[in-house]
């Protein structure tokens, strides 16, 4: 299992002004955690609680028609094109980084054992979406296009312009080319795929973007490329029976969860700091930034009131950011609580060669880069102590699919316990919204010429 180490937090060492009196306060919250946690299990079964990623881990069917869609269409294309953004993309990019090779696309077919390369198309930059579509063989590229809703203005833009290059290209043919993740019913991407006849997987109901990542959205593109979809599946499992525990003393997501928002509540410590030192793992940095920002950045709480809560979710990569960020985390604002995400035992090992040894550096020699990126993140721990800077340690044992599987779905655990704390709805997004919305009157969706007419003046008035 997974290595939780929050001694760091405690008062006895960063001192009493930054510091929690960590047992007592689970002692004092250990009611409500066992409350919260026992609910959230008892309404993660009923309809439209948005809690239905807690099950996802037990749906042996929608496993077994990925497997089989995977075994179908493997060595029929060279690429994996998947359009999505946040929730629909950022899953998929941080445990496909973390378990596929490194440079997985740069590697001749043999050495990815006859899988595709894979690119995710997360954003609308124009020059971004020229250059891929320009690289690629679409006529061998398999398009997965993730959109639950089906009106993403970003993921449909982009597929609207691959479609019509694939239909110009291969013809009535494109369709083999195409396969839609999306809602089971409704939806402008549901009614396409259906008139179209691409083939389709679902976005469970009551799964939000988020927090979607052992559905289709992540499952299918893993296993095109070869991930093994049933090692997730039981890092899930297992931490998930973990989890369950309603005594906090023995569930790490809810010890987590409870230090950020006590660190937030009653230090002042608002930001919260992802510090992988893996490269491997430095995209589940950001995962985590959109999981803990839409999910606890909220106007109001379940009553009604106005209260602006939620820390900020801060993404950092060790040892890369020791120099760029760690000066401020040391000596700015104490305002930070940083986790370390930190890796036991790499899959390969590199020996620094003894040369240079009549220079400063030549005490590096004959020691390891393993032995120096770990002595990099131990010594930032005991550096940010000194300064009585909070820290929290996460260890994987190894970057597999299990433990990558048991670090997501513990955050997301988490996440939602600390919504429950801060009595806010950690499921919706009202300010993502109305974001959406402005776009969609700017460009011209029917039903939204006031929002349109408004906007505009806005716009006209603010510059």
């Amino acid at each position: 299992m997974l290595n939780f180490d929050c001694r760091n937090v405690s008062k006895d060492i960063i001192g009493e002004t930054h510091g929690l009196d960590s047992n007592t306060a689970f002692n004092d919250y250990q009611e409500k955690i066992k409350h919260i946690i026992a609910d959230l299990n008892t309404r993660k079964d009923k309809p439209g609680q948005w809690l239905q990623w807690m099950n996802l881990g037990y749906n042996e069917e929608t496993v077994w028609y990925v497997k089989e869609y995977a075994a179908m269409v493997k060595g029929r294309f060279e690429n994996v094109l998947v359009l999505g953004i946040g929730g629909s993309a950022l899953g998929g990019i941080a445990v496909c980084e973390a378990l596929l090779k490194p440079y997985w696309n740069l590697l001749t077919p043999e050495k990815r054992n006859g899988y595709p390369r894979i690119f995710f198309l997360d954003n609308i930059d124009p020059d971004q979406i020229n250059a891929m579509l320009y690289m690629l063989d679409l006529k061998k590229t398999l398009v997965n296009v993730i959109t639950k809703s089906g009106s993403t203005a970003e993921t449909m833009s982009q597929f609207m312009i691959v479609k019509d290059r694939l239909e110009k290209e291969l013809g009535d043919d494109y369709r083999k080319n195409v396969v839609a993740t999306t809602d089971k019913q409704t939806g402008i991407l549901r009614q396409l795929a259906d008139q179209e006849g691409y083939k389709t997987f679902v976005v469970p109901d009551d799964v939000g973007g988020r927090f979607s990542v052992f559905s289709p959205v992540g499952l299918l593109p893993f296993a095109l490329v070869g991930i093994d979809i049933d090692e997730l599946i039981q890092g899930f499992k297992d931490m998930d029976l973990e989890l369950k525990n309603t005594s906090i003393f023995n569930n790490i997501a809810a010890q987590n969860a409870l230090i950020h928002y006590l660190m937030d509540t009653q230090k002042g410590k608002n930001l919260s700091v992802m510090m992988p030192y893996s490269s491997r793992l430095k995209y589940v940095s950001d995962w985590y930034v959109q999981l803990w920002a839409e999910s606890l950045g909220k106007e109001v709480n379940n009553n009604g009131e106005t209260v602006h809560v939620g820390p900020t979710p801060i993404k950092a990569l060790g040892a890369t950011d020791q120099h760029s960020q760690i000066q401020l985390y040391n000596e700015g604002p104490n305002d930070k609580v940083i986790t370390f995400i930190r890796v036991g035992e790499f899959d390969t090992t590199l020996e620094i060669p003894k040369i240079f040894e009549y220079t400063g550096i030549g005490y590096l020699g004959g020691k390891t880069i393993n032995n120096l990126i770990s002595a990099e993140a131990d010594s930032t721990k005991v550096a940010l102590t000194d300064y009585q800077r909070p820290n929290i340690s996460i260890t994987l044992p190894k970057v597999n699919g299990y433990y990558v599987a048991q670090l997501l779905y513990m955050l997301e655990v988490q996440t939602a316990i600390a919504g429950e704390l801060y009595n806010i709805n950690t499921f919706n997004q009202p300010g993502v919204e109305q974001a959406k919305n402005y776009t969609y009157a700017l460009m011209g969706r029917a039903g939204y010429e006031e929002s349109a007419n408004v906007l505009k003046e806005k716009m006209t008035t603010n510059v």
